[in-house]
Formats: C-alpha cells, structure tokens, sequence
C-alpha cells in the first residue's frame, strides 16, 4: 500500500521496532508481537498502547475476533524504507544521491573494484526496471 502524504511520519523507535516485528511475522496479536522481544520484554500495555499508535497513524490494521485483535502491517517494508531513505537523503544530502552515495562510500573504506562492482549492480537493475516498466 502507499503511504499518503500525512502518513509520510517518522515512526519512533518503538514503533519501527513493532513495524519490523509485524513485518517479519506478516500479522499477530499483542502477545506474540510482544514475545518476539528480547528480554528484558516490554509490557504487553506498552506493546498494546504502541500497535494502537501505529494504528492511527496508517501503518497497521487489524481484524477483531471478540475481543482480541489480529494486527497486520498496511504499509509495507519496502514503502516506509523508501520513504526513510529519501528522508535521509533530502534532510542530510540535499537531495543529491551522489553525495551521499560518496559519502557512503568514503565511510564504508570502499575500493575502486568495489565501487566498479556497485555500479555494475546498478546498472542491470536499472535495465530490469526498464524492462519491467
């Protein structure tokens, strides 16, 4: 699903530690979301209080059977990573993927054969985008 505009939120490390949860577990009640948690485990109120949260803000949705609540993710992984990364990259590159692909680069102690690999990478996926479009 895409996020709309006033869903473009930056979830709290709460929420994305839940968002990466219900992600890898595809949907689940409170209790099992909870048990994914190393210890020390927050308490279910916590984790509740949290989904709910996440609920409102349109990142997930739920089906009730009685009184229990089945919690599945609406926005997925793939969307909300994109939309961080173009956060990342127009508040701390301005908007240039260069610089910040250079700085990446610079931080990761990249060689020239592994920056010659990344390209070649980019560029078949940019031919299999081209292709699938």
């Amino acid at each position: 699903m895409k996020m709309k505009k006033k869903e473009k939120l930056h979830l709290t490390k709460a929420e994305e530690e839940i968002m990466q949860i219900l992600w890898n577990m595809k949907k689940g009640i409170v209790k099992d979301i909870r048990l994914c948690f190393n210890e020390p485990r927050p308490a279910r109120n916590t984790v509740s209080t949290v989904v709910r949260v996440l609920e409102k803000k349109g990142f997930v949705g739920h089906k009730a059977y009685g009184n229990t609540h089945l919690y599945h993710p609406i926005v997925s992984k793939e969307e909300y990573s994109k939309s961080q990364l173009f956060r990342l990259l127009d508040g701390y590159f301005n908007s240039s993927f260069p610089a910040m692909a250079s700085f990446f680069a610079k931080e990761k102690d990249m060689s020239i054969k592994e920056l010659e690999g990344l390209l070649e990478e980019t560029k078949n996926e940019l031919k299999k985008t081209k292709k699938t479009k």
